[in-house]
């Protein structure tokens, strides 16, 4: 009886330590989503709104772009928001339309501009593909592991975005950007994620991904 008591006394404090670290883990989770904000203050989503006319002109009423050049901003993540317009103004990410209008954003401009268009509904422009292709890029996505960092249904969390939706040409030029190493604000993550993707799988997934609702 020794043996399988002593067996059950380890796995119990091996539970009670993943117990522990999950809940650290969720604390941190925590923490930092509210950190990104300065104490005292949180972002101003009806501040953002005035603010956010300028950006309607490419990204559509609310963010809901229908051009392709342009991501959809509405429903995005808050975070991820913010984090891209830093980006874009301190030069980890580069693009000739986005750098100059996100240089003289203050931190405020830009926590403000991510609350608004995160509060927004997105409409989905839904891309013409048939289903052979839809389901090829659900396979690809399962086989990459996507929903580890996007979730299900494509969600997106906290710095990781919503892509669910987006418009399609948009998400196959980020992921051909990533895969070329064109585009690297990520930490390497998706360089290491589309490194071995064929264009075809590229295209899949995209059209996979635009027809999440």
């Amino acid at each position: 009886m020794r043996g399988p008591a002593l067996r059950g006394a380890r796995e119990t404090r091996r539970a009670a330590r993943r117990a522990v670290r999950g809940a650290w883990a969720v604390l941190l989770c925590g923490w930092f989503a509210a950190a990104w904000l300065p104490s005292g203050a949180r972002a101003d989503a009806e501040a953002g709104k005035a603010k956010a006319q300028v950006c309607v002109a490419c990204h559509g009423p609310m963010g809901n772009s229908t051009n392709p050049d342009y991501p959809i901003l509405a429903g995005q993540t808050a975070r991820y928001l913010y984090l891209e317009l830093k980006d874009f103004k301190e030069g980890r990410r580069s693009d000739p339309r986005m750098s100059p209008m996100a240089a003289n954003l203050s931190r405020e401009d830009m926590q403000d501009l991510a609350d608004y268009f995160a509060a927004q509904k997105l409409v989905p422009v839904p891309y013409k593909t048939d289903g052979a292709s839809i389901e090829a890029g659900r396979k690809k996505s399962a086989e990459v592991l996507c929903t580890m960092c996007h979730l299900g249904g494509f969600a997106g969390q906290n710095e990781i975005p919503r892509v669910s939706g987006q418009l399609y040409p948009y998400i196959v030029k980020q992921l051909q950007d990533f895969r070329s190493h064109t585009r690297t604000n990520d930490a390497g993550n998706m360089a290491s994620v589309t490194r071995n993707l064929s264009d075809d799988d590229i295209h899949n997934l995209a059209a996979y991904i635009n027809n999440l609702q």
